[in-house]
């Protein structure tokens, strides 16, 4: 390809283009046809640009078929709904895929929602929605969809065929189809590739796949999620808990989303929040995502320093020893939270959670801890011992003491670290309890508790008689 050519593609702004087109003098036909140029997630992405006369005359343009594409890929597609007349969205929201209208509608007041809802026609959009609904947030039921094709498993290459051909004008994920017995229980699936590349006197049993992962409509998402990423398939068939029956499928599209909504989780309890905070929300719901952890935290910041006064008259004999708590207090720290986010990362990527696993994970990291204590604690042994010649008179066995007190009191405090970064995940695994809530300021906040004994105990054994 031309060079000039490729970088003008690149370099294409689709929005612009879209915003070009639809505030252009052209007439509604010619705009329809030069719209049907773009893919609808680009032209969801203009709305905000528009205003709301521009977006009505847009949606009469374009349809409410091709509407509902289009609102499938707004993000506050309750925003878009609520300012359109209710008959109209209630027919953009029929004609979506069940798990899309469910979230357009989620974005609806109470009264919006039920009056579009009551206005849908197809009953069998509505039991879908329903059913969609009746699942708890964390489970696979509400986010499965309800587009796939299923045939049953006593047809024939022929009739498979024909079946696929009259379902594939609802229901567009073709490219695998689902086998179920007469009781519509599971059995397994066919590539669409492999249907169409076999003669018509095939045993359909020949191209049909049995062992195919699948997951229960009650299964947790954040269990199972990982398990899913590792398939390379369009579509996961969602099976009912009570009977094994086909009732949706969740897509690799909606396994991308769960991961990247699994990361943003995790991160945010990483974070010591408790949960993911959005860039628009108000200043009051992102406080309340704060505040409950950093309360948490100041009770154990109290304890710290509560600690620290214990160690009264060490402190009073030997002032100059608070220079280093810093030191010691970071650097344990410091490990702690490397420990945990490869704890967290191992038990969140491995189906292999054995507790021999976990035990092994739990001893490498003290190891590696321990390891990085002996060389920090020698590095720091030198530099204290340096620092305390240089700047005071002190004699060579206070000043050795001293030194050895702050590597000993790290090579410690980092080993102990390293083995909280790991165990406290693991043992919040063990219990059902998500590891992720194993916060970097949690950790923190224990590992400055250990490094503040171990330090100020060690002055104290050390240094206070000498």
């Amino acid at each position: 390809m031309d060079e000039k050519l490729e970088n003008l593609i690149q370099e294409r702004d689709y929005g612009a283009e879209i915003l070009g087109i639809v505030r252009s003098n052209c007439t509604d036909e010619e705009i329809k046809e030069q719209l049907q140029e773009y893919h609808e997630n680009d032209i969801a992405s203009i709305f905000e640009e528009l205003e709301t006369e521009e977006r009505e005359r847009l949606r009469q343009i374009l349809g409410n078929e091709i509407m509902s594409e289009v609102v499938s890929f707004l993000e506050d597609a309750g925003e878009y709904l609520s300012e359109i007349d209710a008959d109209d969205a209630a027919e953009i929201i029929e004609q979506m895929d069940a798990d899309d209208a469910v979230e357009a509608l989620e974005d609806l007041d109470e009264e919006t929602r039920s009056e579009i809802f009551e206005l849908i026609e197809d009953e069998e959009i509505k039991e879908d929605i329903e059913l969609i609904n009746s699942y708890e947030d964390n489970e696979f039921g509400s986010r499965m969809s309800t587009n796939f094709i299923a045939v049953k498993r006593n047809l024939t290459i022929k009739e498979t065929m024909k079946t696929m051909v009259r379902e594939a004008a609802e229901n567009d994920n073709i490219y695998t189809l689902f086998v179920v017995n007469e009781d519509d229980t599971f059995y397994g699936v066919i590539d669409l590739k492999d249907l169409i590349v076999a003669r018509s006197t095939v045993d359909i049993e020949t191209i049909i796949t049995n062992s195919f992962p699948y997951v229960y409509d009650k299964d947790i998402i954040s269990d199972n999620i990982e398990r899913l990423r590792g398939y390379s398939e369009n579509m996961i068939p969602v099976l009912s808990s009570k009977d094994n029956t086909l009732l949706g499928v969740i897509t690799s599209t909606d396994i991308v989303e769960l991961v990247d909504e699994e990361r943003g989780d995790d991160y945010a309890k990483l974070a010591a929040l408790s949960a993911e905070e959005e860039p628009d929300e108000t200043l009051f719901a992102s406080l309340k995502k704060r505040v409950p952890w950093l309360i948490a935290l100041l009770f154990m910041g109290l304890a710290v320093s509560a600690v620290v006064g214990a160690f009264e008259k060490v402190v009073d004999a030997l002032p100059m020893i608070v220079s280093f708590q810093s030191l010691i207090l970071g650097m344990a720290g410091n490990v702690g939270t490397q420990s945990l986010a490869v704890t967290v990362r191992s038990l969140g990527s491995s189906e292999d959670n054995t507790f021999k696993k976990q035990f092994v994970t739990i001893l490498r990291e003290v190891r590696v801890a321990l390891l990085n204590g002996v060389v920090l604690g020698a590095i720091s042994f030198v530099i204290v011992s340096v620092y305390l010649f240089a700047i005071a008179s002190y004699g060579t066995a206070f000043v050795l003491s001293a030194a050895g007190c702050v590597g000993l009191a790290m090579c410690f405090a980092m080993a102990i670290s390293g083995l909280t970064g790991a165990a406290i995940p693991v043992c919040l695994y063990r219990f059902g309890v998500d590891p992720a809530v194993a916060s970097g300021p949690l950790i923190t906040t224990i590992n400055d508790l250990v490094a503040v004994i171990s330090y100020y105990g060690l002055a104290w054994a050390l240094l206070l008689n000498i």
